[in-house]
């Protein structure tokens, strides 16, 4: 009678479970539901859905922490009126309001725009001949390599005192200049010589980098075509319009967004030969000379500094983009 009372309460057509624990005791098994191991296609699944994101992860947080994070609180400061200790309250587009009335925030717009139109050609050009010349195969072209590169690996502080020296008045350069009877030249207290002279540090020190970029780009040239427009009857200079021009026109594109954001955002160079007060009345700061003169020291503008930052973030995407632009028009 036993057997059957419980025969019932399991139900239709389901059969006997010997043992004390029924269906609990099935599942805890190695063998069921709750204990079956996933296909092998599963866990590989698994695998390369996380194993990427394992990878990157280091990364990521690199570049959420240095990078993300201070770009989204420039962001927020540049609305509001901190300081550097003290809460800022929002002030919506005050900061910006003011820029458009701050002398030196036109000077160094000035200065910025100046130092890209003078830098930048020069740095397309010159590693390209630079570039050209270094891929001969000729004696001693080694030395000459690692000569053309030792100013890359250098330090900027250390190249720029270098300079500094040089230019002094009563540095190398003018001690020459005496010596034949032209004279001292002011380069580090005339407005115009000192930001050319910024400049020319700037290319001195870019031209190794941007050779190592063409020299890539011209190992991937066939030489046939030389070879046949020589066949043509080409010279030199014909063959450099005609055939390593356009082919690495690419590489000139991103070397000239490249320089362009770089020089636009100059600091170093400029700050080393200029002083801190960027020159003769202020008159050679730069853009980002001025976010570092505003937004530091116990007294610091953050809010108005965050601004300036803005605008240098912004004009800088603005001209890499209007370097894309005129390559894609002279494509079509």
């Amino acid at each position: 009678m036993a057997t059957s009372t419980v025969t019932r309460s399991q139900g239709p057509g389901r059969p006997d479970r010997p043992g004390p624990l029924g269906r609990l005791g099935r599942l805890a098994r190695p063998g069921g539901a709750a204990g079956r191991t996933p296909p092998p296609a599963v866990r590989v699944r698994r695998q390369l859905v996380t194993s990427p994101w394992l990878f990157a992860a280091p990364g990521l947080l690199i570049t959420a922490v240095f990078i993300l994070y201070p770009f989204v609180s420039t962001v927020i400061n540049s609305f509001t009126d901190r300081r550097t200790l003290l809460p800022g309250h929002y002030v919506g587009l005050a900061n910006f309001r003011e820029l458009l009335h701050d002398d030196m925030f036109w000077i160094g717009l000035r200065n910025s725009t100046v130092y890209v139109l003078g830098v930048v050609p020069a740095l397309v050009i010159l590693p390209l001949l630079l570039a050209l010349l270094v891929q001969r195969n000729i004696p001693g072209i080694a030395f000459f390599r690692s000569a053309f590169y030792t100013p890359v690996v250098a330090s900027v502080v250390v190249v720029g005192l270098i300079w500094v020296w040089l230019l002094d008045e009563r540095g190398l350069v003018n001690s020459l200049l005496e010596a034949v009877g032209v004279g001292k030249v002011g380069f580090l207290s005339d407005q115009w010589l000192l930001l050319f002279s910024a400049m020319t540090v700037t290319v001195w020190k870019g031209l190794g980098y941007y050779m190592i970029i063409y020299l890539a780009a011209l190992a991937n040239v066939p030489r046939e075509l030389h070879e046949a427009a020589a066949v043509d009857g080409a010279g030199a200079v014909r063959r450099f319009l005609t055939v390593t021009v356009p082919a690495v026109r690419s590489t000139m594109v991103l070397v000239a967004a490249l320089s362009s954001v770089a020089a636009f955002k100059v600091f170093s160079e400029v700050y080393l030969m200029a002083g801190p007060n960027g020159g003769p009345a202020g008159e050679d700061t730069t853009l980002v000379m001025l976010v570092q003169r505003t937004g530091t020291g116990l007294s610091g503008r953050v809010g108005y500094a965050s601004a300036l930052s803005l605008v240098v973030f912004v004009v800088a995407v603005v001209l890499m983009l209007l370097v894309l632009r005129a390559d894609r028009r002279e494509e079509s």
